[in-house]
C-alpha cells in the first residue's frame, strides 16, 4: 500500500488541513483528513471494473467545518446518546454537553470530529491520534486515542482503535461513515443483510429505553438479504417516529452484516469484534452539494456504525463504556470490498 499527502484547504482560524491518499494493488484508494480523522473518500471498482466513490462528503475544509452531519468522521469520547446529557461513575455525576435535545450525541458540542489529529505513515498503515484532555466536552481523564487505517490488498479498510486513560472514563468510539455503493441516487434500493436477531427500541428522542426487541416479524428483520426500503415506511412506530431506521441492533456474528449495491454490484461485508451497529438510513440528511458536485439528502446513504450500545450508563445489562485508568482499549472494524454481478 502506498500512502502521499496533499493540502486540503484550511478552517477558519487558519489552521491548516490535509488529506492522505492511501491507495492498494488492486485499485482501491481511501482519502483520510487529519481533521475529525475522516474519510473523505473510498474509490471501489465496480463489477465493471470502473472506481466508484462509495462514501459521501465534501470537497473542502471548509464544508467539513460547518457541516453538521459527522459524514466520515472519527465519533468520540462516546459515539450515539447519553440519556440527560450526564452520567454518574465512582459516585460521581457528570455532565455533558445536551446537542441533541436534552441528551448528548457523537461526544458533545465538540467532539473527535470537529478535532485535529496527527497523522503519520506507519507500517504500511496510517495512524491518525490525538490527545483529548481532562474535561473535554465533560469528560473525566486525559484520554489518548489512536485511530490506525489500513487499506489492504484484499480490499478491506480496517480500522483499529486504541485507547488509554489516566483516569476512568467512557470511550465508544466508532466511524460515521455514509455509504452508497452505487455513488448516488437513493440507498434504499441497496440489498443488506444484518446478522442480529434483536434491536433496542427507541424512545421517542430516538434514545434506546433498555429493552431488546425481537427483529422476527418486523420490519427490523434483515436476517435474511432484503431492500433496504423494502419496509421502511411500514406504519411501525420505531420507524415512523425518525422516518427511517436509526437503531443499534445486537449482533450475533462478528460478521456483522453484508451490504450490497443493486446499480454498482460492489458487495461490502463489516466485521467487527463490537457488539453493537447502528443502521441509520441518513433520515435527517438534508439536501445539499456534495463531493464532484453531487448532490445528497435523506436516505441517499446508510450508516453502519460499529459500536458499543447507546445510553449504556443507563440501561442495566448494556456492555459498558467504561475504560479504567491503567487499562487499554483495542478495537477493530472491518468494510470488505468485493464485486458481484
Amino acid at each position: 500500500m502506498s500512502i502521499s499527502f496533499s493540502p486540503f484547504g484550511s478552517l477558519r482560524d487558519g489552521t491548516p488541513v490535509t488529506a492522505a491518499r492511501m491507495e492498494n494493488a488492486c485499485g482501491c484508494a481511501a482519502v483520510i483528513l487529519d481533521y475529525g480523522a475522516t474519510v473523505q473518500s473510498l474509490l471501489i471498482p465496480d463489477a465493471r471494473g470502473v472506481p466508484v466513490d462509495v462514501v459521501l462528503g465534501y470537497d473542502t475544509a471548509a464544508d467539513y467545518e460547518a457541516g453538521g452531519c459527522f459524514l466520515g468522521a472519527t465519533i468520540g469520547r462516546v459515539g450515539n446518546r447519553i440519556g440527560g446529557a450526564r452520567f454518574s461513575l465512582n459516585g460521581e455525576t457528570y455532565s455533558l454537553a445536551k446537542n441533541n435535545g436534552d441528551n448528548h450525541l457523537h461526544g458533545g458540542t465538540r467532539g473527535f470530529d470537529k478535532r485535529m489529529w496527527r497523522m503519520a505513515a506507519q507500517d504500511g498503515s496510517l495512524l491518525c491520534e490525538r490527545l483529548s484532555p481532562d474535561g473535554e466536552e465533560g469528560y473525566p481523564g486525559n484520554l489518548s486515542v489512536r485511530v490506525t487505517f489500513t487499506l489492504t490488498d484484499g480490499n478491506a479498510l480496517r480500522i483499529q482503535y486504541d485507547a488509554d486513560t489516566d483516569r476512568d472514563t467512557l470511550v465508544s468510539l466508532t466511524n460515521h461513515s455514509y455509504f452508497n455503493l452505487n455513488g448516488s441516487g437513493s440507498a434504499l434500493g441497496h440489498r443488506l443483510q444484518i446478522n442480529a436477531e434483536r434491536f433496542c427500541e427507541n424512545d421517542a428522542l430516538c434514545l434506546p429505553t433498555g429493552r431488546l426487541l425481537s427483529v422476527a416479524g418486523t420490519p427490523f428483520d434483515f436476517r435474511a438479504e432484503k431492500e433496504v426500503g423494502a419496509e421502511i415506511h411500514t406504519d411501525h412506530i420505531q420507524l415512523r417516529r425518525f422516518g427511517g431506521y436509526d437503531h443499534n441492533y445486537v449482533l450475533s456474528s462478528a460478521r456483522a452484516a453484508i451490504l450490497t449495491g443493486e446499480k454498482s454490484g460492489i458487495r461490502m461485508t463489516v466485521e467487527t469484534d463490537l457488539p453493537g451497529m447502528q443502521l441509520y438510513s441518513a433520515n435527517a440528511l438534508t439536501e445539499q452539494k456534495g463531493k464532484n458536485g453531487g448532490t445528497m439528502g435523506p436516505h441517499g446513504a446508510l450508516c453502519l456504525e460499529t459500536q458499543l450500545f447507546p445510553n449504556a450508563m443507563n440501561c442495566w445489562g448494556f456492555p459498558s463504556p467504561v475504560l479504567r485508568a491503567g487499562r487499554r482499549l483495542h478495537s477493530e472494524t472491518s468494510f470488505v470490498f468485493c464485486s458481484v454481478a
